[in-house]
């Protein structure tokens, strides 16, 4: 609104203390001014709002679909640790068979 404190004119009433109100006139291009900044305020506040919407949709498919795919995650780490866990079994009775094999050499 500094833009419009230049061109504004303000009539006051005497310097009494009435509880009457301080008058703000605009011009005609100060109205039509102000009139775009609110059609501007007033369309970006709906396009964020439409992106907010859009927003919160996405973010609703998503937990879905993490939803629907937490049983196969939980099955593939439940997978992967009993291959880590065969791994260090077969690694061990590797190193046990070498030590046999280097037993066997000496």
């Amino acid at each position: 609104m500094s833009e419009f404190a230049g061109n504004t004119e303000v009539a006051h009433a005497p310097q009494e203390h009435s509880a009457e109100p301080k008058i703000l006139s605009l011009s005609a291009s100060d109205f039509s001014a102000l009139e775009e900044r609110i059609l501007r305020a007033v369309e970006m506040v709906r396009r964020e709002r439409q992106a907010r919407a859009a927003a919160e949709e996405r973010a609703t498919k998503v937990e879905a679909h993490l939803k629907e795919k937490l049983p196969l995650v939980e099955q593939l780490e439940n997978e992967l640790s009993a291959l880590r866990a065969e791994r260090d079994q077969v690694r061990e009775r590797v190193e046990r068979l070498l030590g046999q094999l280097d037993a066997l050499e000496l």
